[in-house]
């Protein structure tokens, strides 16, 4: 079977498409998704890395950045004393939703360019593909 060079091209335009809209905030796509894993409720910096899939001492840099930037703050863990949880800060969330905003801008100029039914066959496989990564 041929290495599939098309989605590692795919995923680095992707990569550099997601730090272009990131710059224009003053931000790294780091910090994005940083800022997203801990959006829907507080997370520790463990668990922020598990969900992102990196290494523990990776985010716990870009928190520490964030934390420093006053887009996220560290809140008292009544589970754990010793490891805070993360938790965005209004101006934390006032900068992912112009960092979103931006995005979705961004994805409405690729949509029209596949047609619905191929982008929902897409998305399919690609749901298929990462539940296989996570119990392979």
């Amino acid at each position: 079977m041929p290495v599939p060079l098309d989605i590692y091209e795919a995923a680095g335009l992707f990569r550099r498409a997601g730090e272009s809209i990131t710059e224009q905030e003053g931000q790294s796509r780091a910090r994005w998704q940083v800022l997203s894993t801990v959006s829907g409720s507080p997370l520790t910096v463990s668990q922020a890395a598990r969900r992102l899939g990196i290494t523990r001492q990776g985010v716990q840099r870009v928190a520490n950045d964030l934390v420093e930037a006053k887009l996220v703050r560290l809140v008292p863990n009544p589970d754990h004393r010793s490891s805070p949880l993360l938790e965005l800060t209004p101006g934390g969330q006032e900068t992912l939703e112009r960092i979103t905003e931006r995005a979705r801008a961004f994805h409405a100029t690729l949509i029209p360019s596949v047609d619905a039914r191929s982008l929902a066959q897409t998305r399919q496989v690609l749901h298929v593909l990462i539940e296989a990564l996570r119990t392979g």
